[in-house]
């Protein structure tokens, strides 16, 4: 069995202090506000993967080539140029909650948004929790 060798892992880092040392004032606001969306949409706390991604539960995978390992549930990264929120199915299928959320682009598992106030909370909320039901639809996820 091939383990995957993430260069993102779980690491011991403390959240809040990450959180609280974004430099812009509304970056660091919004990735406040998105910890506290994620804890009360997920029921968990959360934990830093790598140096900047907020994680919120894990999941085991392996696939069919063999090859296995662990990686964030959810969660979201307060980048320099957006915030950066990972559903990790990805996004397919999701068009009708896209399509209510507000300005955003995304790739296969992130969603790029430019700050909250661009976006609707509920619309948010319904697509992460669409993203964690999906996703333990087809792995175990456990808490973080």
């Amino acid at each position: 069995m091939a383990t995957s060798g993430n260069k993102t892992g779980p690491t011991g880092a403390n959240v809040s202090l990450f959180l609280d040392a974004v430099g812009h004032p509304t970056r660091r606001a919004d990735a406040h506000a998105l910890d506290a969306l994620f804890r009360e949409v997920t029921g968990w706390a959360p934990r830093m993967w790598g140096p900047t991604i907020v994680g919120y539960g894990s999941y085991a995978y392996r696939y069919e080539s063999g090859r296995e390992g662990e990686f964030l549930a959810t969660g979201f990264s307060p980048r320099k140029a957006s915030l950066v929120l990972y559903i990790m199915p990805g996004y397919a299928g999701y068009g009708d909650l896209l399509a209510g959320l507000g300005k955003h682009k995304f790739g296969k598992s992130c969603l790029y948004i430019n700050k909250l106030s661009d976006v609707d909370e509920g619309a948010l909320r319904r697509l992460i929790r669409a993203g964690l039901d999906d996703l333990a639809a087809k792995y175990p996820v456990s808490p973080s």
